[in-house]
């Protein structure tokens, strides 16, 4: 969906986004995108973490039997 934009039409988001938001919240708005996507990424790699050691776990306990 997001492949098919082009530079163009990131150029009209952005133009749209300072008219709607003015110049000084969009800065605010950017900050906190980036650190909900830090957020999540932190979250996503804790969860992957968590899976990858009870898998981890489980296949040591298999292997001692």
């Amino acid at each position: 969906m997001l492949s098919n934009i082009g530079i163009p039409g990131l150029i009209i988001i952005l133009v749209l986004a300072l008219i709607v938001f003015g110049p000084k919240k969009l800065p605010e708005i950017g900050r906190a995108a980036g650190q909900t996507l830090k957020e999540f990424k932190k979250s996503t790699r804790e969860l992957t973490d968590d899976v990858m050691e009870e898998f981890d776990d489980e296949k040591k306990k298999n292997a001692l039997k």
